[in-house]
């Protein structure tokens, strides 16, 4: 694999464990058991990202992913007729700036770096979300790229062009970090080597945007590089 200036990681599903930070989080909000959680925290991500995809076909502006989140989370308590306070509410939406990485996550950054490699975050939250996820790790990242400065969301290919936009590297010298099979789409197609950390062992929508490599855990990643 050729070498790059720069790694890129999608934070949410790559880095971050979103049912296993988040469920926790809800059950002790909402008095719900986390057995019965888990349908819906997965059900607000669903429909976070589904709004979040809305967003890129109305042409009205980019819709911010902290709305997405409420959004969702208004869909998942009218779902499941879920009573929640203001306060609570606004708690919840905030416990998405302090998601729980995967548990090999900060080694695997960790020595990336120490190889020489810069490393930044690209993914689809509003840039105050990826800044204050960025603080949750030991190691610090070079940059943090949102889609807010795009304007869209992955996998718009703007999103992808942020490296060279905004950093001046070229989309040859970038490796893409995938936690979803939607963002290896988005990034094979618009020409980015992509590493794909398939934890949940998915499989891809479209076959003809393969990743370059496959892994099912980020501990394996420092050896592809």
């Amino acid at each position: 694999m050729h070498k790059p200036a720069l790694v890129t990681f999608d934070v949410y599903m790559a880095l971050l464990d979103i049912q296993g930070g988040m469920v926790p989080v809800f059950a002790q909000a909402t008095g719900v058991s986390e057995q019965a959680c888990g349908a819906m925290v997965a059900t607000w991500r669903a429909k976070q990202m589904e709004r979040a995809a809305s967003s890129n076909s109305l042409e009205l502006g980019r819709t911010s992913f902290r709305q997405c989140t409420e959004l969702g989370l208004d869909y998942v308590c009218a779902r499941y007729a879920l009573q929640v306070s203001a306060e609570v509410r606004r708690q919840l939406v905030s416990a998405w700036d302090t998601l729980t990485p995967w548990p090999e996550a900060d080694a695997a950054l960790r020595a990336i770096k120490a190889k020489g490699y810069a490393i930044a975050i690209l993914s689809n939250g509003d840039q105050s979300m990826l800044e204050a996820l960025a603080a949750q790790f030991t190691t610090r990242f070079d940059h943090v790229l949102s889609s807010q400065s795009a304007g869209k969301y992955k996998p718009h290919p703007s999103v992808y062009a942020l490296p060279h936009l905004r950093l001046g590297i070229a989309k040859d010298d970038t490796l893409h970090v995938a936690g979803s099979a939607n963002d290896v789409l988005g990034a094979v197609a618009f020409g980015m080597a992509c590493v794909w950390s398939n934890k949940g062992a998915d499989v891809l929508v479209d076959p003809a945007y393969p990743p370059t490599h496959e892994i099912s855990t980020l501990a394996q990643l420092p050896a592809l590089l």
